[in-house]
């Protein structure tokens, strides 16, 4: 395995990490909206988690990004 799919491996692992992470709390938010109004549909608890998970894997890669970035550069 070269260098670059081992990178890729490595992002989509992060990215996938945070989408779960992201969708939990989605799923938190989803279902503590259904419970306040009461009139909320399953699908706007759908859009949320699904908007959570998508929230999720942007930071966490964007985050690994930043770091691998950060790690790269040479300390002055």
């Amino acid at each position: 395995m070269s260098e670059a799919d081992r990178e890729k491996v490595k992002a989509a692992a992060v990215a996938g990490v945070g989408a779960g992470v992201g969708g939990a709390g989605g799923a938190t938010a989803g279902v503590l909206e259904l419970a306040t109004l009461g009139a909320a549909s399953g699908v706007t608890a759908g859009l949320v988690i699904l908007g959570g998970a998508a929230a999720g894997a942007a930071a966490a890669y964007g985050l690994y990004r930043f770091l691998r970035k950060a790690k790269s550069q040479p300390a002055e």
